[in-house]
């Protein structure tokens, strides 16, 4: 069990997807505990600028790449250990969503959001993981969905993808927990970032709109608190929820064929 107002200090974190939503706030919340962090997304500037504003941005590196970039993803990953000879924690974060319904969405959409929210995330773990056994320490966050734990419509690419995440990491962490290696599935509901603007619809456009529900979500800054206060216990599995949510996660758990009859339900009565 860990202390979350001092575990984090003086650790290497490397968080994927930090120039925006979850990552870009948690890389604030663990710059101000004196983490020392690698920020990587694609898009370098927007991560330059959140170092500038850090407090202790000197102990701060930026590695920028593309998830989609496959065969790249293991040579980033050395890289990534080669800038302060070790990594003790691994956001998985980055990622894309989906809005489209099932038949209207290309294959290609499909294989894309595959890629991103799921293979590169085994990808980069996989390549670390040599090495953190080698240290026997090691903990890695994955950041799924609510979406990874029950089947939500216009969802059905990521929710496949946040399914699978799941399923790896939950195996690997059998295999793993006898070096000393933790891992955490977070699945947040509905959090107020910009993932359903940035979406891809089911021709790979960009959906472009904020889901209502997204609007009304958990500030992320307010996630980022209450992720940070339950990785200090020893679950495996965080649930941060509210609302719509919260409803639909238990009710999956605990009563599957009354959630399987009442979403189609639920999803006619929004498009009315």
């Amino acid at each position: 069990m860990m202390n979350n107002n001092n575990y984090f200090t003086d650790k290497v974190v490397w968080i994927t997807g930090a120039s925006s939503g979850i990552g870009k706030a948690m890389a604030r919340a663990l710059d101000t505990v004196g983490a020392r962090l690698i920020l990587s997304a694609r898009n370098e500037n927007a991560l330059k600028q959140i170092i500038d504003e850090c407090q202790n941005a000197d102990n701060h590196q930026i590695l920028a790449f593309d998830l989609t970039e496959q065969d790249k993803l293991a040579s980033v990953a050395k890289k990534a250990w080669k800038l302060n000879g070790k990594i003790d924690v691994l956001f998985n974060n980055g990622g894309i969503s989906q809005r489209s319904l099932g038949i209207d969405t290309d294959l290609a959409v499909d294989r894309k959001v595959m890629e991103v929210d799921y293979f590169a995330h085994i990808t980069i773990t996989k390549a670390l993981l040599p090495k953190l056994i080698e240290q026997k320490s090691g903990l890695v966050v994955n950041i799924s969905s609510v979406a990874g734990k029950v089947g939500v419509p216009l969802r059905t690419a990521y929710s496949a993808a946040k399914h699978a995440l799941i399923g790896f990491m939950d195996s690997l962490r059998a295999e793993v927990a006898p070096y000393g290696i933790r891992v955490v599935n977070v699945c947040p509901g509905f959090v107020q970032t910009n993932i359903s603007v940035n979406a891809v619809s089911g021709d790979m456009s960009q959906h472009g709109k904020m889901d209502d529900e997204i609007a009304q979500g958990i500030p992320v800054d307010e996630f980022i608190q209450i992720l940070l206060k339950k990785l200090s216990g020893n679950k495996d599995e965080i649930i941060i929820a509210k609302g719509l949510g919260k409803l639909a996660y238990q009710m999956r758990r605990l009563l599957p064929n009354v959630y399987f009859r009442l979403l189609p339900k639920i999803y006619k009565r929004n498009k009315a």
